[in-house]
């Protein structure tokens, strides 16, 4: 798997955020290898700043989300840091604030986001996953929700998300038994886009990644922002942007590059503008 990058986001103990850049690529990996690439606080911290970045970077195209080493995606939150980070009221308040933060700044990341999983993707793994545009598997990829054994919350945003990603029936199903899925179950249910072998998953998601990356940023920005609207009660659908961001690409010089490329019979080089 992609492993240890540039601008690291270490945690001061355990587990590191690595984020490298490439070819159009942010790529943010998840890495405490130890505990099968568990989430602590000082991680959860760090992500914000890092979708602020590829945001912010013109040259980011689209961000991947992956876990280092071989045996996980994400294991889930690191437990034994519950102890710690949430034995008071206070600081549960601190430790919820963080994970809340982290969520919603990868929600609302304006650009493509690819979740690829390897191994265990379970509990807050499943959240991270869940909060991608669409998940890309290898075969030996092992889904499930726990909380139900270990007598966590589950949040409403995490059902929610659950919920329209494969339905009340399967989500139920997960969260009411707490057990594992393998990857063709997880296909079957619709969590996963598709699966490959393990040896040709980092292949098939850089391919994928790659093609996006080429694509017009104007367009893709419009078509997730209108994406997004299509999951909001019509009253809440901001129509607006979704209009503006389409008029955006009429607009562009992009649009002109791709009708230009067309017609030359080759690939367009797209800027964002």
């Amino acid at each position: 798997m992609a492993d240890a990058a540039e601008n690291a986001k270490p945690d001061a103990a355990l587990g590191t955020m690595h984020v490298r850049k490439e070819n159009g690529i942010g790529w943010m990996i998840y890495d405490q290898q130890a505990k099968y690439n568990a989430v602590t606080y000082d991680m959860r911290r760090a992500i914000p700043g890092i979708m602020t970045d590829f945001e912010a970077d013109d040259d980011v195209r689209v961000a991947v989300i992956a876990g280092a080493g071989e045996k996980a995606f994400i294991s889930g939150s690191d437990i034994s840091q519950f102890g710690e980070k949430r034995s008071s009221e206070e600081a549960r308040r601190m430790y919820d604030e963080a994970s809340e933060q982290a969520n919603l700044a990868m929600r609302n990341f304006p650009k493509p986001m690819i979740a690829m999983i390897h191994g265990y993707c379970l509990g807050a793994g499943v959240l991270t996953a869940m909060l991608c545009d669409f998940r890309i598997a290898a075969d030996n990829a092992q889904f499930g929700a726990p909380p139900a054994k270990l007598g966590l919350g589950f949040g409403y945003g995490g059902v929610d998300d659950l919920v329209k990603l494969v339905g009340p029936a399967y989500a139920a199903e997960m969260l009411f038994t707490g057990n594992r899925y393998g990857a063709e179950d997880a296909l079957r249910m619709g969590m996963v886009n598709r699966l490959v072998p393990y040896a040709e998953l980092e292949k098939t998601v850089q391919e994928i990644a790659d093609t996006i990356a080429a694509n017009a940023p104007l367009t893709l920005k419009s078509v997730k922002t209108s994406i997004r609207n299509t999951q909001l009660d019509e009253s809440a659908r901001d129509m607006g942007t979704v209009q503006a961001q389409i008029d955006a690409c009429f607009a562009s010089d992009d649009y002109k590059e791709g009708r230009q490329a067309f017609i030359e019979k080759r690939k367009p080089v797209f800027r964002g503008k």
